[in-house]
């Protein structure tokens, strides 16, 4: 696979500052290398989609996306390189794991304990056909499979979530797809329309305040026969619209009008989303951290991201399909080190390891794929204010459950982890991985709205070394 190279790195306050020319790219290798019930029905459309070529869906598989966005440092996390300059290594120590031969940060001594539940892909790399290196760029990429269009934060192809929804939903009282809390770019459903968007959480499991979902109880002074009577009142009005309606927009609203009614009036939706009722014992298991201020301006930002994992556990456990974590901000353009340290990867290794042993103990673990990852890595190259820049060249991804075999380093990157070296992996390889998982037929294709279909995924090939 030809070696993928960028010719700026950083936010667009970077760009022009930080150019990286070919030549500079080659030498760094060489220095020694759901939306909310109320907002639905404002969406719009149905895509045509073509006949099913056939798949064999596995009913109770289930997907967790723990969304690193901003992009975590591969050196500093699952892919160190002791034997590098220290312009290049940078401040931290390495580990040995569970596993004879395999190292990680010193700073991720959980996931070194458990390395035997988990494998780590350390030659991801991919690149946009514009050359952006911006972070929503990133996101569609590995949400879509495809290239960002005009506007990298508005989606073009559909997000992962949403093709779970579109071949696997069976009606029931939970949606297939949510976000936790919220949709990051890359995560919308374009032209399979809104019946396919996800359920956002829009609390937030992170904050201080008691966690209460919006829109899944029932307003003061209704009652369970009074929505279902106003409810057939909509239906009958609703009835000469569609009997004119030739684009499909009613039957998205027909759809939402379905599940909104079946989760507001089931006690299932309630409880998987009631995070209160979950044991003190199992949320500090997760763990509670403290607030983290950054000292500097682009040193990212950590929430309480832990206990958004802890609901993720919950909802699979419910009947979920596909639920993503927001695990941001790791854009850690300044202070890298002392951001890593105190907040981010304690907080991580804590959860992400929680997360595991949580999902094997309730015998989840071998039906549910778990990727961590994000839209990037870091560079390998150490600023002036000891931060690392963007870098989509090469970067690591942590898997784990749906029988994929612990203990396993899936490709390499060259000494400063600065490019792939053996057996690189794109991000849709990773996509057809999580596809093939829960059953999605990737050769099926869909229709945008000027008409033209697409499949799935572009490209891609399940990691077969995972298994």
């Amino acid at each position: 696979m030809q070696t993928r190279f960028y010719n700026t790195i950083g936010c667009k306050e970077f760009e022009g500052v930080s150019p990286l020319s070919r030549r500079e790219s080659i030498r760094v290798g060489a220095l020694g290398a759901g939306l909310s019930l109320s907002s639905l029905l404002r969406h719009e459309a149905l895509a045509k989609e073509t006949p099913h070529t056939g798949s064999t869906v596995k009913r109770n598989h289930s997907i967790i996306i723990l969304w690193m966005r901003g992009g975590p440092s591969q050196i500093d996390t699952w892919d160190p390189k002791p034997n590098a300059p220290s312009e290049i290594r940078g401040e931290f120590s390495t580990i040995a794991t569970q596993v004879p031969g395999i190292q990680l940060s010193e700073h991720v001594p959980e996931m070194a304990r458990m390395m035997n539940s988990w494998s780590v892909i350390r030659s991801m790399h991919y690149r946009s056909e514009d050359g952006r290196t911006d972070h929503s760029t990133g996101d569609q990429v590995c949400f879509t499979g495809y290239s960002s269009g005009p506007a990298p934060d508005q989606n073009i192809h559909p997000s992962i979530g949403s093709v779970v929804r579109k071949q696997l939903y069976r009606p029931g009282d939970l949606p297939a797809y949510v976000m936790v809390p919220r949709m990051v770019p890359g995560t919308a459903s374009s032209y399979l329309g809104a019946s396919c968007a996800p359920f956002e959480t829009q609390a937030d499991p992170a904050s201080n305040e008691p966690f209460v979902v919006p829109n899944l109880g029932l307003d003061n002074g209704l009652s369970i026969d009074r929505i279902s009577s106003r409810r057939k009142l909509l239906g009958d009005m609703d009835h000469l619209r569609r009997c004119v309606d030739t684009d499909g927009r009613m039957n998205a609203v027909d759809d939402f009008s379905r599940q909104a009614f079946e989760m507001v009036t089931n006690n299932k939706a309630r409880q998987a989303f009631d995070l209160e009722s979950e044991p003190r014992s199992v949320r500090n298991r997760y763990g509670f951290f403290p607030q983290y201020t950054p000292r500097m301006r682009a040193a990212g930002d950590c929430p309480q991201w832990p206990q958004r994992m802890l609901l993720a556990r919950r909802l699979i456990e419910a009947g979920v399909r596909l639920v993503t974590v927001d695990c941001r901000w790791w854009d850690t353009h300044d202070d890298n080190f002392h951001a890593l340290k105190t907040a981010f990867l304690p907080q991580f290794d804590r959860a992400y390891s929680a997360l595991l042993g949580d999902l094997q103990e309730r015998g989840l673990l071998e039906t549910t794929m778990v990727v961590a990852w994000g839209e990037m890595g870091r560079s390998p190259r150490i600023s002036s204010t000891a931060g690392r820049d963007h870098w989509p060249g090469c970067f690591s991804a942590a898997m784990a459950g749906g029988g994929i075999r612990g203990g396993r380093v899936v490709g390499s990157s060259d000494h400063h982890a600065a490019l792939p070296k053996d057996n690189p992996k794109i991000v849709q390889d990773v996509l057809a991985t999580l596809y093939r998982h829960v059953g999605v037929d990737v050769s099926r294709q869909y229709s945008d709205h000027a008409g033209r279909p697409h499949p799935v995924l572009p490209c891609g090939e399940p990691i077969h070394e995972l298994f």
